[in-house]
Formats: structure tokens, C-alpha cells, sequence
């Protein structure tokens, strides 16, 4: 449906290397980048962060990861890099019956969502 979604954040280098290393573990990483932009992404959609103004009120983008343990390394990778906690991996049975998903908060406290409906490996 989209082929990208592109926002505004206050520190680029802080996102950059927050969204480096929570999309790696979904096989996604940097397209191309500049010293202010970063499209991030793969085949199936993109994400373009960029430095050129302030920060929207924040926004929940989710990512469709190929297994629950691309959602767990989704959470952990971006703790890691200063994400904050928005959800542990796990079932969310108010959204659907197999509806596995992490949620993070990047640095500019948009929520970022790993989520698969795939069955335990």
C-alpha cells in the first residue's frame, strides 16, 4: 500500500543509530543517506528520517517481522540503542487471537511496533 513514510526528528544521529539497529533484525537497514536524511528499508516499504524541522507529535509505525524471534531481537536491538520499553514481545489478544508484537519508543517518543502472526518456532 505505501511505498514510504518520511518524519522529522530532533537528533538524526541519535535516530539514525536507534532505527539502524532496531530494523536490522527485520532485515531492513539503510538505503541511502545524506548528512541530514536516511531512507531506511527493503523491498516492501521505506522510512525516511530526516533533520530539516521539528518533530510531528508523535506517531506509531509498525514494522511486519517474519517470526516471533525477529520481534524479540526487534525489542532488544532497540533498547539497546536507547529505545525505551512501550511493550514486551507478546500475544495482544485485543487486537487479534495471534497478534505477537514488541513495541519501543524511539528517541523522539514515537511508537515503533515489530509484529508477526506467525506460530512459535
Amino acid at each position: 500500500m505505501f511505498d514510504h513514510i518520511g518524519f522529522n526528528v530532533r537528533n538524526f544521529e541519535k535516530s539514525l543509530a536507534f532505527y539502524k539497529a532496531a530494523l536490522t533484525p527485520l532485515d531492513l537497514g539503510v538505503l541511502e543517506s545524506e548528512e541530514r536524511w536516511a531512507m531506511l528499508g527493503g523491498y516492501s516499504g521505506r522510512l525516511w528520517i530526516g533533520a530539516f524541522g521539528p518533530p510531528p507529535g508523535p506517531i506509531h509505525i509498525a514494522f511486519r517481522a517474519g517470526s516471533r524471534a525477529m520481534v524479540h531481537a526487534f525489542y532488544e536491538a532497540g533498547l539497546a540503542a536507547g529505545g525505551r520499553d512501550n511493550g514486551a514481545p507478546g500475544i495482544r489478544t485485543q487486537y487479534a487471537p495471534d497478534y505477537f508484537a514488541a513495541f519501543l519508543l524511539d528517541p523522539d517518543g514515537h511508537n515503533v511496533e515489530a509484529v508477526t502472526f506467525a506460530a512459535e518456532n
